[in-house]
């Protein structure tokens, strides 16, 4: 088992042979291979000293190539009362153990949802383009050439034209107790007309309490919008305490569709999560929200950016951080309007509330614009709990601790508005989890359930952002 650091070209070639994978999608994992190598870590300079890129040690990332010796049911058999019935995949390390088909489609057509490798056999037809279509797109970050050169596992679903998924697809990801690290490239495609959610969920099995091993979760997912659909992409990331992840997230949209982000960033050691939302088509949008709870020593690494290509675009980013102990985050966020972006409109705000002193957080937010007749702008903002409202709520009942509960609560309010009920509840539910101490996995218990009522009944949707910021009234 080759580590992250010993990782070379044979490797990368062994990972081809291992799945009979067709020349061109070698020399796709071979071009992307030499730009992993040449690359830095941080490729803006400006990031750089702000980073925590280096809390990763390649030297202790275990790498499984050849096979996955984990015996995968124990999952299953020590989650069965766990894990509701529809979830739609389960993989474990790099081996999918669990895979449901019969609920995925309705009115007789049927969403394809396949381990990557298979479906380059069976759909090589359908996934050749989306697989090259930004393969000379790698040079922008180092741990996206990785994902789209060594990935040893891999997500495919293809929802058919018109179709209208109505239940979640629930994709359920989790380290294995082998200490092996996972590389995976997912594609998810959306035709046109259609619309679907899917909701993936990352988990740790088992608690790796090895100094000498680092378990990295390494992911890419490309996400293409055709004309006239709608995609939302949830993540729920709640990984061991010592576990990494480095997820990237990419998405093409087209005429008139929207594509919606939404983030749930708990557990982790270290977790580096970027965006690039590129709105291709004219009138189409993308949205970022992301939620993150740090405490003890946990490091958030997370960037936005906004790709205004097609005219009459919309795109958003809002990104709220609640750092406890010794915890720190750093956003970064972009908007970039071309010059055929005309009438285009983006924002982008970065926000976030220290619980402690020794707390941390930065926020470096930018705009390029390249065309008139657009509006854009972003904000960003950095502050500890307002004493005035910890003692203004201690003095009707609460505990300072449920007070700063309350706060945090109110803080990250306007965001999971944003987000359907069932996934308000689970952010919701994990947050307290969280904030208690406890083990940070979806069950379907009494406290999810009563959760979930209450969030169904509970919001209107918010007004539309650019009528209420002051920069539009």
């Amino acid at each position: 088992m080759p580590s992250l650091s010993s990782l070379n070209l044979e490797d990368i070639h062994a990972l081809s042979s291992l799945y009979y994978e067709p020349e061109w999608m070698s020399n796709m994992r071979e071009q992307n291979y030499a730009k992993y190598q040449s690359l830095p870590s941080e490729i803006s300079p400006l990031y750089s000293k702000y980073s925590d890129v280096n809390r990763l040690y390649p030297d202790r990332i275990d790498l499984s190539i050849a096979s996955n010796s984990l015996d995968s049911n124990d999952f299953l058999a020590d989650r069965e009362n766990e894990l509701d019935k529809d979830v739609g995949l389960i993989r474990v390390g790099s081996t999918i153990i669990k895979l449901n088909r019969s609920e995925l489609g309705s009115n007789g057509d049927a969403v394809i949802i396949e381990d990557l490798s298979n479906a380059v056999k069976s759909h090589e037809g359908k996934i050749r383009d989306f697989l090259l279509k930004n393969i000379g797109g790698r040079d922008e970050d180092k741990f996206s050439a990785l994902e789209s050169s060594a990935f040893r596992s891999g997500i495919f679903i293809y929802v058919p034209k018109n179709l209208v998924v109505e239940n979640p697809i629930r994709l359920v990801c989790v380290l294995g107790q082998d200490n092996a690290s996972s590389i995976s490239r997912n594609l998810f495609v959306a035709d046109e007309g259609s619309k679907c959610t899917i909701v993936q969920e990352l988990y740790s099995q088992g608690n790796n309490g090895s100094s000498s091993v680092q378990r990295g979760v390494f992911e890419l997912t490309e996400c293409h919008v055709g004309n006239g659909s709608n995609l939302e992409m949830i993540t729920l990331e709640a990984l061991d305490s010592n576990d990494v992840s480095f997820l990237n997230k990419k998405a093409w949209v087209e005429r008139d569709a929207k594509m919606s982000w939404y983030h749930g960033l708990f557990g982790g050691q270290t977790s580096r999560c970027k965006v690039d939302s590129n709105m291709v088509g004219i009138g189409s949008s993308a949205e970022d929200v992301e939620i993150i709870f740090g405490n003890t020593t946990q490091s958030f690494d997370i960037t936005s950016n906004l790709h205004h290509i097609g005219g009459h675009s919309r795109g958003r980013v809002l990104v709220k951080s609640v750092m406890r102990d010794k915890s720190k985050s750093l956003f970064k966020g972009m908007i970039k309007i071309g010059k055929d972006a005309k009438a285009s409109e983006s924002y982008l705000a970065g926000h976030a509330i220290l619980l402690d002193k020794d707390a941390k957080s930065d926020a470096i937010p930018g705009l390029e614009i390249e065309t008139n007749e657009v509006k854009a702008t972003h904000s960003a903002s950095v502050a500890q709990l307002d004493e005035a409202q910890i003692y203004y709520l201690m003095c009707r009942g609460l505990d300072r601790d449920s007070a700063k509960r309350e706060i945090v609560s109110g803080f990250l309010e306007p965001l999971s508005r944003r987000m359907g009920p069932t996934i308000r509840a689970w952010i919701n539910y994990l947050l307290e989890n969280k904030w208690s101490g406890k083990p940070l996995i979806l069950k379907a218990g009494d406290a999810l359930e009563q959760m979930l009522e209450v969030e169904r009944s509970r919001y209107r949707e918010s007004q539309d952002l650019f009528e209420k910021h002051y920069k539009y009234r």
